[in-house]
């Protein structure tokens, strides 16, 4: 009974503690709750109920679900909690009240630790064979405990020693679960203690990756996350050995405190209690809720890395000619078309150690190639055989001044290449091929040729193997799913895998999409999507205003207003006494008064003025807003950099300490925070994103590691 009505109590509480922490207004939090229950999703809700959660992003939107459930499964637990201590009849109103109001699960265990049921301990034996009593008297500092202990000799406790020992067993662990001192204990290891590494087993460490924890210190509360993922990461491969320094005697007097008066035996509870029970419990809390933590940092920053690199802008109207560089079984080539449409693949041999032969047909095949399809840029895979192929491209560059080049991040691209879509795609190639083809794409249009990636394969994280992979998914794919919303699809030339990100879709209505396409011809309006088999009203309603079709009769249908609010836009055309939307309709859309003109159409004004932006750009993408990458024609090789030298670079990925930078050399140049800004920076994510075009200047070079560093800031005037 008492689950049930705990239950009804708890739910009503939820809303609000989330509206606390997440600084939102009750209200909202209600209706996206409502929203999502009725199966809208986060895209749908965030874009077009935008008056009903108070204009929330999908951001806010997706946290006040996910706080909602984890809420709940906590009000479970407590439910679960409170009936089984109820039914040992130990309930009381102030632990009652102290497990209604805990706010971490693992607090809430804490608290539930002295009436968990036990497997059997030593503790457990003593108080069956009867040594409750003696444990008694150790507290009282009876007089001659030894000879009192006598009278309690049984079976498993043969002599005074040993029912002494069973004694303070018990002791030991009523002691060990007390709340109030483990609690003391968590606070002062957080607050006080330090987490130190040493080197185990170097050998294992062949690249010197974990060399500066070899001899590691840093207090536990100001443990940052890339820092914790690569101690555990070391202790897991067996580099590392990873423990914590504490201040134990202070821990013991505190303890201590608890006494009047101390006898040997209740010295030996207390250190029992501290080094045995409570300080490796606490340890192996702080350790999880440190990596817990630090996991949340690295797929929040993976998650924004991606965000950045999807919303890439792409080079639309190009011909790219994709290049997967190999050193001993050559380079893969493919063309593609303006569209993405493959023309031709091609297999050359244009590094050592082919023969300087090859390597001369190599240049003469991959001019021809450029004459023939009139190749407007070549896109170059940043794997291995990368820099070499570099230069080969350049030299043959220079004699076509109108054909550029750019690295791209290859990451994932041989994974789409062995994948089943891939096969389904081009079944006749090569795993390579399909690799070249995909570079080739990535650069046309980063979003339509990523999305076919699981996201955890593409290389703009830290650490990212070393996260739940489960809430890693869930994360990019939420990201993946926000931004193919976002940008839009156009319906026509979608593949099945950008289309599933679509709000409202699945696998199969996306293939079915396709099929109907490949069958019908081109869809000419959103109406005719519902004849598509599978796709129904609730599908229909969620994905029809991120579908765009450019040809459709009706503008509208190319523009990410909702079907909903044709009725309005109709009836606002007649008020401004627009027949066709040209320039002077769009001139009249301007100056519209929009808090009057809502009201007048009886809809919200955040819907009105998302209305009047798409009339203003139908079409538009929201990636053109973003850079386009540097194109370049000539090498830069590291002997040719100087320190104070400015560049131009494209950010590649951004981690806790940084951010690596494409100057244009093999290796990517790393800014470190401290080069970022004159003034503190928290993160580097304040300064710099994925996909950035940043100017730098080189800070330092080593030569022998083939490392350089850049900074954010102008040299002095020295340089």
């Amino acid at each position: 009974m008492i689950s049930l009505c705990y239950n009804n109590i708890m739910e009503n509480r939820t809303s609000q503690k989330i509206a606390e922490v997440l600084g939102i207004n009750l209200h909202q939090i209600e209706q996206v709750l409502a929203l999502t229950a009725e199966g809208n999703t986060i895209p749908f809700i965030a874009r077009y109920r935008k008056e009903i959660t108070g204009n929330l992003d999908e951001v806010a939107i997706k946290s006040i679900i996910d706080m909602d459930k984890s809420l709940t499964n906590l009000n479970e637990r407590k439910a679960t909690i409170l009936a089984k201590i109820e039914e040992q009849g130990k309930l009381t109103d102030q632990l009652k009240a102290s497990i209604e109001t805990v706010d971490k699960l693992a607090d809430l265990e804490e608290l539930y630790l002295p009436y968990k049921e036990k497997r059997r301990t030593k503790a457990t034996l003593a108080r069956e064979a009867g040594l409750f009593p003696l444990a008694r008297l150790i507290l009282q500092n009876a007089n001659d405990l030894e000879a009192a202990a006598e009278s309690f000799t049984t079976e498993g406790f043969a002599t005074s020693q040993e029912a002494l020992a069973g004694a303070i067993a018990i002791l030991v662990e009523a002691m060990s679960e007390d709340a109030k001192l483990r609690s003391w204990t968590y606070n002062e290891i957080w607050n006080y203690s330090q987490l130190v590494s040493s080197v185990k087993d170097d050998s294992l460490d062949e690249k010197n990756v974990f060399q500066i924890y070899y001899d590691f210190s840093d207090q536990v509360s100001k443990m940052q996350g890339y820092r914790t993922l690569a101690l555990n990461r070391g202790e897991k491969l067996g580099v590392l050995k990873v423990s914590f320094e504490h201040n134990i005697e202070k821990m013991l007097r505190f303890f201590s405190m608890r006494f009047k008066e101390i006898n040997p035996y209740i010295e030996e509870v207390i250190s029992q209690t501290v080094k045995k029970k409570i300080v490796p419990a606490m340890e192996r809390r702080i350790r999880t809720e440190l990596s817990d933590a630090a996991e949340d940092g690295a797929i929040h920053l993976f998650s924004e890395n991606l965000r950045h690199l999807l919303l890439v802008s792409p080079l639309r109207g190009k011909r790219v000619l994709g290049f997967d560089p190999a050193f001993r079984t050559g380079a893969k080539l493919a063309v593609v078309d303006q569209t993405g449409k493959l023309l031709t693949t091609q297999v050359i041999y244009p590094v050592a150690p082919a023969s300087q032969t090859k390597i001369q047909a190599a240049k003469i095949t991959l001019a021809e190639l450029i004459r023939t399809y009139q190749i407007d840029i070549i896109a170059i895979g940043n794997g291995t055989a990368s820099r070499e192929s570099e230069a080969f491209v350049a030299a043959v560059l220079k004699d076509f001044p109108d054909t550029s080049y750019v690295i791209v991040n290859e990451s994932g691209a041989s994974v789409y290449s062995a994948s089943e879509l891939a096969r389904h795609e081009f079944p006749e190639l090569t795993v390579e091929k399909r690799s070249a083809i995909s570079i080739a794409r990535r650069l046309q249009d980063p979003l339509a040729e990523l999305v076919k990636i699981d996201p955890k394969s593409i290389g703009v994280g830290q650490y990212q193997h070393d996260v739940s992979q489960k809430k890693l998914s869930e994360n990019l794919d939420f990201v993946v799913d926000t931004v193919v919303n976002q940008v839009g699809v156009n319906i026509n030339t979608a593949s099945p895998s950008l289309l599933a990100h679509v709000s409202g879709l699945n696998r199969t209505i996306s293939e079915n999409i396709v099929k109907y396409r490949e069958e019908n011809g081109e869809i000419t309006s959103r109406a005719e999507i519902k004849k598509v088999p599978r796709l129904g009203a609730k599908a229909f309603e969620q994905a029809a205003g991120f579908l765009r079709i450019p040809n459709a009769e009706n503008i509208l249908d190319n523009t990410g207003v909702h079907p909903e609010s044709y009725p309005a836009v109709k009836a606002l055309f007649k008020l401004l006494a627009i027949n066709e939307l040209n320039d002077a309709a769009r001139a009249k859309l301007q100056t519209v008064q929009v808090a009057e003109m809502a009201e007048n159409l009886a809809i919200g004004q955040a819907t009105l003025k998302d209305i009047i932006a798409d009339l203003l750009k139908p079409g538009r993408d929201l990636r053109d807003e973003f850079e386009a990458p540097i194109l370049r024609q000539d090498i830069l090789d590291l002997k040719d950099l100087e320190i104070g030298q400015k560049l131009e670079g494209t950010v590649r990925n951004v981690v806790d300490f940084g951010a690596f930078v494409d100057i244009g050399i093999h290796e990517d140049g790393l800014i470190h925070i401290s080069e970022m800004s004159k003034t503190f920076v928290n993160h580097p994510s304040q300064v710099v994103s994925v996909g950035d075009l940043v100017t730098v200047w080189v800070s330092k070079i080593d030569l022998n590691r083939h490392k350089v560093n850049l900074s954010l800031l102008p040299p002095r005037e020295a340089y």
